[in-house]
């Protein structure tokens, strides 16, 4: 009787693993970034930005990437008021 409810538990989460890994195949883009191509950054956790939050802008840019560290992320060269 026990080994019974075990199978069941494991296949129902073998079987929600399965439906969550298909759902997240279809959705999921692989982003192919390259050195020297242009991106925008996102200003949501700038804390050096001068002014009132509100009015900024979501995204700032374009930046020009300088070198890839892994497969979603980058180093982009900053200027101006960013680049500290």
């Amino acid at each position: 009787m026990l080994d019974k409810l075990k199978h069941h538990a494991k296949k129902g989460i073998d079987d929600a693993f399965d439906y969550e890994k298909q759902k997240w195949d279809k959705s999921h883009k692989v982003l192919d970034f390259k050195v020297g191509d242009l991106v925008l950054a996102s200003t949501l956790n700038f804390n050096n930005i001068k002014g009132l939050k509100k009015p900024k802008d979501s995204y700032v840019g374009p930046f020009v990437i300088v070198a890839l560290h892994g497969t979603n992320a980058v180093q982009v060269e900053f200027c101006g008021e960013l680049e500290n």
